[in-house]
C-alpha cells in the first residue's frame, strides 16, 4: 500500500514563495512518475506539474509554466514543487500523486495513489 504525506503548504503573500514537499512509503518510488494537482474551492482538480521517473522529463500546466519548478529525490523518495511568485489564483489545496507509468502525463486518470493534500493560501 502506497502512502503520499505532503508538507510545506501555508499563506503566503502574493509575489511569495513556498516549497511543498511529498514524502512516498509502501512501495517503489523510483520506477514512477510523481505529479501534483491542485483544487480551488468551487473548481475541479487540475494538472500543475509532474516529472518522469528519472526526472529527464517534466510538464507544467500553461498557467504555472515559469513559476513553479518540480523535483524529485529518489533516495528519500521526496517529490518537490517550489512555486514562486505566487498569486491569488494559485489559492488551492495542492495534491501529490504516484503516476502509474515511468512517463510524465497531465490527467488524473494516469495517477492511482493520491496524498490527503496541504492547503496553500495566497493573500492579495
Amino acid at each position: 500500500q502506497v502512502q503520499l504525506v505532503e508538507s510545506g503548504g501555508g499563506l503566503v503573500q502574493a509575489g511569495g514563495s513556498l516549497r511543498l514537499s511529498c514524502v512516498v512509503s509502501g512501495r517503489t518510488f523510483s520506477n514512477y512518475a510523481m505529479g501534483w494537482f491542485r483544487q480551488a474551492p468551487g473548481k475541479e482538480r487540475e494538472f500543475v506539474a509532474a516529472i518522469s521517473w528519472r526526472s529527464v522529463n517534466t510538464k507544467y500546466a500553461d498557467s504555472v509554466k515559469g513559476r513553479f519548478t518540480i523535483s524529485r529525490d529518489n533516495a528519500l523518495n521526496t517529490v518537490h514543487l517550489q512555486m514562486n511568485n505566487l498569486n491569488a489564483e494559485d489559492t488551492a489545496v495542492y495534491y501529490c500523486a504516484r503516476g502509474r507509468l515511468t512517463v510524465v502525463a497531465d490527467t488524473a486518470a494516469f495517477f492511482d495513489s493520491w496524498g490527503q493534500g496541504t492547503q496553500v493560501t495566497v493573500s492579495s
